[in-house]
């Protein structure tokens, strides 16, 4: 076998014969050019309307007031989230603008 090869020879051991390419090439782009057909999205693309999802809510009761121990009513208050002590937090700060003294009594999940 020869150390150089042709650029015809080349092409042949890469790409195949020229033959079965040109018989190939030939019918196909012609059918598909007929077989494309565009199809315009459907309406179901749209936004979708989600149920909400399940909420965790933890009930917070609270005892304010704005004497020192005097008179003292009970809040309640009702957080979106899991985690007991971010609703404690939020829920005293919320009384806390009504309120001058606030005490936490329980947390519970509703």
């Amino acid at each position: 076998m020869s150390a150089e090869l042709t650029e015809e020879e080349m092409r042949r051991a890469l790409f195949g014969g020229a033959e079965p390419l040109a018989q190939v090439s030939a019918s196909p782009v012609q059918d598909t050019l007929s077989d494309i057909v565009i199809i315009e999205p459907a309406k179901a693309a749209e936004k979708k309307k989600v149920a909400k999802a399940f909420t965790p809510r933890l009930r917070v009761t609270l005892r304010v007031g704005n004497e020192f121990e005097g008179e003292t009513h009970e809040m309640v208050h009702e957080a979106d989230t899991l985690s007991t002590l971010l609703a404690e937090q939020e829920a005293t700060r919320a009384a806390r603008k009504k309120f001058r003294f606030v005490e936490v009594v329980s947390v519970k999940p509703t």
